[in-house]
């Protein structure tokens, strides 16, 4: 993005063009059943399970909606402009689901965790953050990145989190729209929980 753009633009809008570009350039990777920041030996942890039918649905009820819209507009000049918006709004559907995808948690052999969101979230906590870390299945209230004022983070998918990682210091995370704050309790969801603490417990 250009200085211009940079003193122009609002952070929050910088931030959102940021993560649709990264999310559209998720469709490449999908496509190619590659994962983003995975390397050899580590352990990606997917965490798409409780929200997959859910945007499957969107995008079934988007290309209805297109389609239905398409026969009910007679003025050529509006049914274009809302087709494009349509399909745009189906791709970015579909951009974000495939960021979640493509981008799993990461469990680094040293032990290391990196937290992740699709394009939206990304934290990474060394290994000698790690207080404890436990099975812990929760249904939290709020919007996806919520944090406390106890400094506890909930990461919410599908209206739940799985996993529980105390922390032994305070980190700082950066939420989708930039504001920063500073955790000691981070609570996410996986879909194999089990097999993401015992990789955490027991690094190579």
């Amino acid at each position: 993005m250009t200085a211009a753009a940079r003193r122009v633009l609002p952070v929050q809008v910088r931030r959102l063009v940021r993560h649709e570009l990264r999310a559209a350039a998720s469709l490449g990777w999908w496509a190619l059943r590659r994962k983003h920041g995975v390397r050899p030996g580590d352990l990606a942890a997917g965490y798409t399970g409780p929200q997959t039918a859910m945007m499957y649905g969107l995008v079934f009820v988007s290309v209805i909606e297109t389609a239905a819209l398409a026969v009910l507009i007679p003025w050529p000049a509006v049914h274009q402009v809302v087709l494009v918006l349509d399909v745009y709004g189906i791709l970015i559907i579909l951009a974000m689901h495939a960021a979640c995808v493509t981008r799993p948690h990461v469990v680094r052999p040293d032990g290391s965790l990196r937290i992740r969101y699709g394009a939206l979230f990304d934290l990474t906590v060394p290994p000698d953050a790690v207080a404890s870390v436990r099975v812990d299945r929760r249904y939290p209230q709020g919007r996806m990145v919520t944090v406390s004022e106890d400094g506890v983070l909930d990461l919410i998918v599908g209206s739940q989190t799985t996993v529980t990682l105390e922390l032994n210091r305070p980190l700082g995370v950066v939420r989708p729209l930039g504001a920063r704050a500073q955790v000691r309790t981070v609570r996410f969801h996986a879909d194999d929980p089990r097999a993401l603490v015992s990789a955490l417990r027991q690094p190579a």
